[in-house]
């Protein structure tokens, strides 16, 4: 079990598969990109899943979600998927994408054991695309997201960060679009993981400003919080249901005193929280030769030190040194 000293309990992990992404979104990286991780420095698919199963077997995680940068740009990603799918106990398998590669992908993926997918989606304007990911491809994440549902990676669910004087006002056309299509959106506050730290408390679009804009138009049913258990997402009912609609704010309404996540980088790093600024190293006991039960041992210690909540209120809060590209959010 990963249980750290406030009592909570991780069993949602989260899986790096590479910092590297096709896109260049505003909030997550320069327009040049950023020095990748060089290949030595990655785990292999040995390694992690390896990794997935001492997480598994040994430390009572349920749910795998594998994250980037950009996973769908690993090679090797539908045979770590199935590798993880045969595990006993069979954990819960999902992947966060941009989509851009899901087309031609889902149906393996699906096929292999993939459960669902979060598809990451900020605006219904292609222009607005552009201009937030320096990249011409809103066409081709429409198309992964409708190929993923055909595939039966369902509930699809999407994920939008507004950003203020940018596509702040599109949230209730959003909201129509998905409950026209059966996905579930989730809403993110922008939070300070970009590798510039250019982050402005300022420019972000509050949970209370996207709740007000989609009472505009719609009725908002609140589940409440014994339906939300460990989920970041405060989830309403979109006009009676079935469709759902979730709000993640991180930043003003952080959900840290329920939080059941563990984090593991592409390069084999251990963070207890995706604000920490400290992360522990498992990469150099799996190539030492350390049995599963050292690394545990290891993981354990790693999560027993989680502090108590991100600091984003602390006026004293510093970004993490990794962007989120490293990290996986």
């Amino acid at each position: 079990m990963l249980i750290d000293t406030y009592g909570r309990v991780a069993t949602d992990l989260r899986v790096s598969l590479t910092d590297r992404c096709n896109l260049r979104c505003t909030y997550c990286m320069p327009e040049e990109g950023l020095q990748w991780l060089a290949k030595p420095d990655l785990l292999t698919d040995d390694e992690i899943v390896r990794m997935v199963r001492i997480a598994v077997t040994d430390l009572g995680v349920t749910d795998v979600r594998f994250t980037g940068g950009e996973p769908l740009l690993r090679p090797g990603l539908v045979g770590i998927v199935e590798r993880c799918a045969a595990l006993e106990p069979r954990p819960k398998l999902s992947l966060t994408t941009n989509g851009i590669g899901l087309r031609r992908t889902a149906a393996a993926l699906r096929a292999a054991g993939l459960d669902r997918v979060n598809v990451s989606l900020d605006t219904l304007r292609p222009e607005v695309f552009r201009t937030l990911t320096r990249r011409d491809r809103h066409a081709d994440v429409l198309a992964g997201m409708a190929a993923a549902a055909e595939a039966g990676l369902a509930p699809v669910k999407v994920n939008a960060v507004l950003m203020r004087g940018v596509n702040d006002d599109e949230a209730p056309e959003l909201l129509a679009w998905a409950v026209e299509r059966g996905y579930e959106l989730r809403f993110i506050e922008q939070m300070p993981l970009d590798a510039q730290h250019g982050w402005q408390r300022t420019d972000m679009v509050t949970a209370d400003e996207i709740l007000a804009a989609l009472h505009d138009r719609f009725t908002l049913t609140p589940e409440g919080e014994s339906a939300r258990g460990s989920a970041p997402a405060e989830r309403w009912l979109v006009d009676g249901g079935p469709a759902r609609v979730g709000v993640i704010g991180s930043v003003t309404r952080p959900f840290c005193r329920a939080c059941d996540r563990t984090r593991l980088t592409a390069d084999g790093q251990v963070r207890n929280c995706l604000f920490a600024r400290e992360e522990s190293d498992l990469r150099s006991a799996l190539r030492s030769g350390a049995s599963d039960a050292r690394i545990a041992e290891l993981w354990r210690a790693a999560m027993w030190g989680k502090k108590a909540g991100s600091g984003l209120d602390d006026p004293a809060f510093a970004q993490p040194e990794r962007p989120m590209s490293a990290i996986g959010g």
